[in-house]
């Protein structure tokens, strides 16, 4: 019994011990910025009780950049997790996602992004929802977030979806699309994701007959049709070259 009283005594003197350490020393820390603090000469628990302490002091200050660099150095999860929230609660979809993602390689707890990738769904921030589920390789919810973005003409998102899915037909469908509704740039991103050089040289020509001789020039090199290229280079003036769709 006096044995355990004195070991919990003990523990209670180091951590008020380690409690005035912190104290001196986090305000240091969050002066100097943690890319700019040398804190080799602790051992590890103390090394990270500091960043630790020091990066809930930046999510006080809300200076989130120095609190995700904190918590990444000691791997805390939970507290990733903690400013992934603040973000995802605002709204700011994009950088929640990014916070996630440095848990989950930690973690490989799909949860965070699972859920974050979801509500982005239902607000239609389907960019930020392809970034989620890219991370994980979710297949279904891809597939899911493809048909979602057609049916919105979120084209260029869907594009994105369907290269990650590695679907050609549906990039060389997409591509179709874009040409026959003149979304030129798009057309191109999915013939080139595609790899499909038939369907390229076909948008060279397109471009070619339209007077926009710069991209004409780009999408014939992207197809390695040498032919069009020379011709091309032959035929026209550098001041043409200048001319690219919008």
């Amino acid at each position: 019994m006096v044995e355990e009283i004195k070991a919990s005594i003990k523990q209670l003197v180091e951590e008020n011990e380690g409690a005035s350490s912190f104290a001196k020393i986090v305000p240091s820390i969050v002066k100097k910025g943690i890319d700019n603090v040398n804190l080799n000469m602790f051992d590890e628990n103390t090394r990270n009780g500091l960043l630790n302490a020091a990066g809930d002091e930046f999510v006080k200050r809300g200076d989130f950049v120095q609190a995700v660099k904190s918590f990444v150095l000691t791997k805390n999860v939970s507290k990733l997790n903690e400013v992934g929230d603040i973000f995802s609660g605002r709204g700011q979809y994009a950088q929640s996602v990014e916070i996630y993602n440095l848990a989950y390689n930690f973690s490989q707890d799909p949860g965070k992004l699972i859920k974050c990738g979801e509500r982005c769904l239902q607000e239609a921030r389907l960019s930020d929802a392809l970034r989620a589920f890219s991370i994980l390789k979710d297949e279904p919810r891809l597939v899911k977030l493809g048909e979602i973005c057609l049916e919105k003409e979120k084209l260029d998102v869907a594009i994105e979806v369907f290269a990650i899915l590695r679907n050609n037909d549906k990039l060389v469908k997409l591509g179709d699309r874009c040409l026959n509704d003149n979304r030129l740039s798009y057309a191109a991103r999915a013939y080139e994701l595609a790899g499909d050089k038939e369907k390229l040289s076909h948008l060279g020509d397109v471009l070619l007959k339209s007077g926009l001789i710069g991209s004409a020039l780009r999408i014939y090199e992207s197809a390695n049709n040498q032919m069009m290229v020379e011709f091309i280079k032959e035929n026209f003036s550098e001041d043409q070259f200048s001319k690219f769709y919008a």
